[in-house]
């Protein structure tokens, strides 16, 4: 048989958080704890279908839908109810028709079609990102054929909290025609977020440098339970007359992670441009992924458009998010009970289902290796994946391993 034309093929590398849950599909250790998969679950350790989204999809069946292909753009009842909800009922933007939506595959299909318009449209070539970020952040813009990827500080190792000064520091450096992705809330991975003071400095460096914003917004209602409180570094850059996209993920606050349910938010200064940035939107998708599919933008446009099911669903968002605060607090208990080396009160400041522990890579190795808990090399657990009944056997091994690969910090 002649040799197949595909083998001088690299393989690429494995995807971290995939590959960590493949190993943990894989132990046969008893007490394995996989920390590592940013999904919600409950105390038992099981994904939760949100009874509210349960009752659509059951609504939807009933009511017999077509498969007929939605717009380009989207279906208009998500896309509207999805703008409404970040900027808020009563937002200017919406009032004078200056704002719209595009439906995309999940955050990511968000972030892509953004990098895709700044490259083609803008021809813009340089972006940044914070350190760290969500690891598919550089790789999108790579992709998206940006060639100069730079990163401004954010996470302080030696504080556990945000760098402000390095961050409008190297906010101040970047160049004409740069754009930076920012976290709208929870960043992800650290759990840091800047106060509301500080959101205005980081406006002021963006107006003052010109720097087109796209805002990462995969958590709102998720992280502090309040869909308006984590809506409020959106809200507070339309008040200051920004255009700019916003990336909406409903993956986590409506549990629709296979369904890749998103909508790009964009906001203009005036109404007469929208519909020219939604015309090159959509020659943009139409090359990707034509138009979206239909069960998760109905599945929200359903409840968000339904007065009781609305409230249905914040009270169960609230749920998710108490929960987080629960363990969160309950870990730095445990941590401190046992007489942890190190300081943890970053585990209750950070907010959201990710926390960036401190850990450093041997630790991570020490806790996957000698007590199956699965965790990023780079220390960030979600919280959702500790339960009450993990809780004493995860921090006393995070005690042991603080003892057995003692932090150089």
């Amino acid at each position: 048989m002649a040799a197949s034309i595909f083998k001088d093929v690299e393989m690429a590398p494995a995807i971290e958080v995939f590959q960590l849950t493949r190993r943990y599909n894989e132990d046969t250790f008893p007490q394995k704890v996989n920390l590592g998969v940013g999904a919600y679950r409950t105390d038992d350790g099981k994904p939760w279908v949100l009874p509210v989204v349960n009752a659509a999809e059951t609504q939807m069946v009933s009511d017999a839908l077509n498969h007929e292909y939605l717009p380009v753009a989207g279906l208009p009842a998500f896309r509207n109810a999805a703008i409404k909800l970040i900027l808020g009922e009563d937002s200017p933007a919406i009032a004078e028709n200056r704002v719209e939506g595009i439906q995309c595959l999940g955050g990511t299909g968000c972030i892509r079609l953004c990098a895709e318009f700044l490259k083609k449209i803008f021809k813009y070539d340089t972006v940044y990102v914070s350190k760290p970020t969500w690891g598919n952040h550089r790789n999108i813009f790579k992709h998206a054929n940006f060639s100069n990827i730079k990163e401004y500080r954010y996470w302080d190792a030696k504080t556990r909290g945000l760098d402000f000064e390095g961050m409008l520091e190297d906010l101040n450096g970047a160049p004409e025609n740069s754009a930076v992705i920012l976290h709208a809330v929870a960043h992800n991975p650290t759990g840091v977020d800047p106060t509301e003071e500080q959101w205005k400095a980081i406006a002021d460096v963006c107006e003052a440098k010109k720097i087109f914003v796209l805002m990462d917004n995969a958590y709102q209602g998720f992280a502090t339970g309040d869909l308006d409180r984590d809506a409020f570094a959106a809200r507070y850059f339309v008040s200051r007359g920004f255009e700019f996209f916003i990336a909406q993920s409903f993956s986590k606050n409506f549990g629709l992670y296979n369904e890749r349910t998103g909508n790009l938010c964009i906001v203009a200064k005036s109404s007469e441009v929208i519909s020219q940035v939604r015309s090159q939107c959509e020659i943009l998708v139409r090359t990707m992924w034509s138009n979206p599919p239909n069960h998760g933008g109905r599945v929200v446009a359903t409840v968000l458009n339904n007065k009781s099911s609305y409230a249905e669903w914040k009270d169960q968002v609230k749920t998710m998010a108490d929960r987080i605060q629960m363990m969160r607090k309950l870990m730095f208990e445990k941590l401190r009970a046992k007489g942890t080396p190190g300081t943890w009160d970053h585990i209750i400041k950070q907010i959201g289902m990710f926390c960036y522990t401190g850990l450093n890579a041997a630790q991570v190795e020490h806790l996957i290796n000698k007590f199956h808990i699965y965790l990023t090399s780079e220390g960030r657990i979600n919280v959702c994946g500790l339960t009450t009944s993990n809780m004493d056997y995860v921090t006393s091994a995070i005690a042991d391993t603080m003892i057995t690969v003692p932090s150089k910090l």
